[in-house]
């Protein structure tokens, strides 16, 4: 279903892109076939690269042939596109095989790039002459205007994380805000909302989230439903699959922009959407009012695959629907029925408190998990002491489920501010993200597990994302909850 007034709106918000060049000296050793060599950037760039060619020798009297590899982080490096054979498509991998005819030239690359490494290898040129490589020109693209970022009272430990997670929203914000600069480059629900909550305690680019809710609110399903995602070209429309949680984060997330913007307008005309996903989504639990997984379908929740779902969806179902109340609320709609949901989803789900184990269970197998905890904490189901009680149980129970992804830990972190743990979650968040910027990162990963640090879920490190949008979000801990910090 499309809605043409929302994305004309949409596209009326398209925001200008900052052109930044970062230039790299090159390497003037002539190279034959088989000669290469590695460029550093010094940091992560998302833009377009220019490659000025020279040569040494007798006139140019047949093609350069090279090839060309782009990586996030150097380990990239050691795996050969060839050898990539895991279930999302080889077309994301980095890498070009080039011909040039008219030398020496600069050669630019169209297809627009994430990358701070690159690797260029000569794979054929004549006997007559050799290749130099004079220069590297990245013509790096973002619609963060550096300008605007807010300043930050943060102390030196803290400044070093904020900057890296400034950077990862930086490099994510484009047309939209992207999930990843180096592969799907869509929007995706999950980490917009993620996004845009750190955009308002940096860049304050509230016109690109706006735009990206009514990306979202104008390419629906048949019945109203949002997709996961939007593909922007060659025109919006929303991908033929949906994610239970991600569904229901379209109303945090305008209601989070209404907070941040005020814009009562914007709040107003999406209102039904919000109601429509509530309403779509209710049919999804049994008799008992417990989530039925299978008539939810896809929960995402986390890349941990091992993952009850249950509980933890019930509680982003609490969670969503206590901010459409609010949004009902502020615009003077009535919300009673949607209380009354509430209230029969959080006596539901209490009953799924083991108190012999101090922990709430999940799905027919009675799982432990994290996310299990922290979402029933986040949707305010238990109390704060309940919530501190059940996350230090947790922590003594090696057999739970734990976490993966930035995106999960994110959630960890905020269910220990929410039952009054402030300094634990400064500690857990510097622990996770620290090991990531000690491990060379200059933005944030879309995984991250500490024992196997360069795990994939894809089947191969060359197409993971080491600039992930919802990895940006220490930023948001920190400006909000840590700031005039002692060092």
């Amino acid at each position: 279903m499309t809605n043409e007034i929302f994305l004309t709106k949409a596209e009326q918000l398209k925001p200008v892109l900052h052109h930044q060049a970062v230039l790299l000296a090159g390497n003037e050793t002539p190279m034959k076939d088989g000669g290469e060599c590695i460029f550093d950037f010094g940091r992560h760039c998302v833009g377009y690269l220019d490659i000025e060619f020279g040569t040494e020798g007798r006139h140019p009297d047949a093609p350069l042939l090279f090839s060309i590899q782009f990586a996030e982080i150097r380990e990239e490096l050691d795996y050969d596109p060839e050898e990539y054979h895991g279930w999302i498509s080889r077309s994301w991998v980095q890498s070009e095989t080039i011909h040039i005819d008219d030398l020496p030239c600069t050669c630019r690359l169209e297809r627009r790039y994430a990358f701070r490494y690159v690797r260029i290898r000569i794979l054929s040129v004549s006997n007559n002459y050799a290749v130099t490589i004079r220069s590297l020109k990245a013509d790096t693209v973002s619609s963060a205007d550096d300008s605007q970022l807010m300043p930050a009272s943060l102390n030196e430990k803290d400044r070093k994380l904020d900057e890296v997670s400034v950077r990862t929203l930086h490099e994510c914000m484009q047309e939209v805000f992207e999930d990843g600069p180096k592969r799907d480059r869509r929007l995706w629900l999950g980490d917009l909302r993620l996004e845009a909550l750190t955009d308002y305690v940096t860049y304050r680019n509230y016109d690109l989230v706006k735009r990206c809710l009514y990306l979202f609110a104008g390419s629906t399903l048949e019945g109203g439903r949002l997709s996961n995602n939007i593909f922007l070209y060659p025109q919006p429309k929303c991908d033929d699959q949906t994610m239970f949680d991600y569904t229901l984060f379209f109303i945090n997330t305008l209601w989070d922009y209404y907070c941040a913007s005020r814009d009562e307008e914007t709040l107003r005309e999406l209102e039904p959407v919000c109601t429509r996903q509530a309403l779509l989504l209710k049919t999804c639990f049994d008799e008992n009012h417990l989530l039925d997984t299978e008539k939810a379908g896809n929960v995402f929740i986390d890349w941990n695959l091992r993952l009850d779902k249950q509980a933890a969806g019930q509680g982003v179902y609490i969670y969503g629907l206590s901010d459409l109340v609010k949004i009902r609320r502020q615009l003077g709609l009535p919300a009673e029925e949607f209380e009354r949901e509430i209230q029969l989803k959080k006596q539901a789900v209490l009953r799924l408190y083991d108190e012999s184990k101090g922990v709430f269970v999940s799905g027919p197998s009675r799982q432990v998990s994290y996310m299990s905890q922290i979402w029933i904490i986040l949707a305010g189901a238990v109390s704060p002491r309940l919530g501190a009680s059940v996350l230090e149980h947790i922590e003594k129970m090696p057999e739970a489920e734990g976490m993966v992804s930035p995106y999960a830990v994110h959630h960890y972190i905020q269910a220990l501010i929410d039952t009054g743990q402030k300094e634990k979650a400064y500690e857990k968040m510097h622990a996770y993200w620290d090991g990531m910027i000690e491990k060379g990162a200059d933005t944030f990963w879309e995984l991250y597990d500490p024992k196997d640090p360069l795990a994939s879920p894809y089947g191969g490190l060359i197409v993971h994302s080491f600039c992930h949008a919802w990895s940006c979000t220490p930023s948001y801990f920190l400006r909000t909850y840590f700031r005039n910090r002692e060092s």
